[in-house]
């Protein structure tokens, strides 16, 4: 089984993720085909559709990574398995105990999207981001990669200015499994008045601290050097903690420029100067806010992947967007952040990272052609759905292939 991150770096290296992981100059290519003699690696991925847009979404990756690992030497085993408010129906809980079984046994694991109105008024335990919560927690995955950056071909779908958004490329990087989301005590009780009050604690211990940092540290060397430590050290005792943590793990990364900011300045700075930024660090609740804001950046949600990713064990690889329960099954929804998903899968998840150039490449060609879904459309380019939109990445997998392969 594929070790997801080995904070050793093996056996392969966290890499530099540009570009909503689209490189900005396309490689050269030739059509090139792997040999029918060349062994097979062979993988087994765990699919977990969700709901609302999820399934459509995954039916499309699944298409790209089947095609990809042909042209590879690459070999998929995909298990399909019920998560979210789907679980939920069929089992009576977000997250089934087979499932976890089941993810926890492959090499990778990609997810589409959880959640939907139909569930919106479940018990906590009941609803299905518990399932997901479980989900990480159960695979350890506590790093989050989350790239947002600019593609050419989109810089007009931002809502920034054009000079402001332009050339924009960041990592955001969120601890994933401890601060609030999980700290006790929590609950609901009464206060000395008689009072309903509901309460949850923001905590970190030294090692969660430590270890989250040491991946930022080592994204940032990939990528240009620099690392901002997003926190409210100002208020809060947790945020105090953490920046002395961050600021004792920056002795190990000289070649590292450090800085820190308050959570709401970064929010602020996020849409007055972007490009300030090339890697973020921020806890669980800090990072899930300032990641979705970084990605309107790049001009939609539907174009931005996500890795989560642990010591040891499988990943889980899914796009930021939610289940856009309004447009399911109409053939609307963007499926490039699931595709991309894929990518970071074999890159991340798996050390195939030629394999992941194939997908990264296709879809640049695909956006260089004027395709374009709703959530990115403009009137000079071509309007088309889900299922059209994944089969011109197919098209371009097809045609351009890399010739270093």
């Amino acid at each position: 089984m594929a070790a997801s991150l080995q904070l050793n770096l093996r056996p392969f290296r966290l890499q530099q993720f540009r570009s909503n992981s689209v490189p900005r100059q396309a490689p050269k290519f030739a059509t090139i085909c792997c040999s029918a003699n060349t062994p097979k690696r062979r993988y087994t991925i765990t699919l977990l559709p969700g709901d609302g847009i999820g399934p459509e979404v995954i039916s499309v990756a699944k298409n790209v990574l089947n095609l990809t690992g042909s042209l590879e030497g690459i070999e998929f085993g995909f298990k399909e398995m019920p998560m979210g408010g789907a679980a939920l129906d069929l089992t009576g809980v977000p997250l089934p105990e087979e499932t976890l079984s089941t993810a926890r046994q492959s090499d990778a694991v990609l997810l589409g999207a959880i959640g939907g109105y139909k569930w919106d008024k479940n018990e906590k335990h009941l609803k299905p981001e518990t399932g997901l919560l479980q989900l990480r927690e159960g695979l350890k995955v506590f790093a989050n990669l989350r790239p947002a950056s600019v593609l050419p071909q989109l810089v007009d779908a931002s809502t920034l200015k054009k000079e402001v958004a332009e050339g924009v490329d960041l990592m955001v990087v969120r601890e994933l499994t401890g601060g609030i989301y999980f700290g006790k005590p929590r609950g609901f009780g009464m206060n000395e008045n008689g009072e309903e009050i509901g309460f949850n604690t923001e905590i970190y211990a030294t090692y969660e601290i430590d270890r989250i940092a040491r991946v930022a540290f080592e994204t940032a060397q990939k990528r240009r050097g620099k690392l901002c430590s997003v926190d409210k050290a100002n208020v809060l005792e947790a945020s105090m903690f953490w920046r002395k943590r961050v600021m004792a793990i920056a002795l190990e990364y000289p070649d590292v420029e450090l800085t820190h900011m308050y959570v709401d300045n970064a929010a602020m700075q996020l849409v007055r100067n972007p490009k300030q930024f090339d890697t973020i660090v921020t806890n669980n609740i800090f990072g899930d806010i300032l990641s979705d804001e970084a990605s309107m950046i790049t001009g939609s949600i539907g174009m931005l992947p996500s890795a989560s990713l642990g010591e040891a064990g499988p990943g889980l690889f899914e796009p930021i967007h939610g289940s856009a329960p309004d447009i399911a099954g109409r053939d609307k929804a963007n499926p490039l952040a699931t595709i991309l998903s894929a990518a970071m899968l074999l890159k991340y998840g798996l050390g195939e990272e030629e394999a992941a150039l194939r997908i990264e490449t296709a879809v640049l060609d695909t956006l260089s052609r004027g395709f374009r879904t709703g959530d990115i459309y403009s009137g000079e380019n071509k309007l088309v759905g889900c299922k059209e939109m994944g089969d011109e990445v197919l098209k371009s997998i097809e045609t351009e292939v890399p010739a270093t392969v």
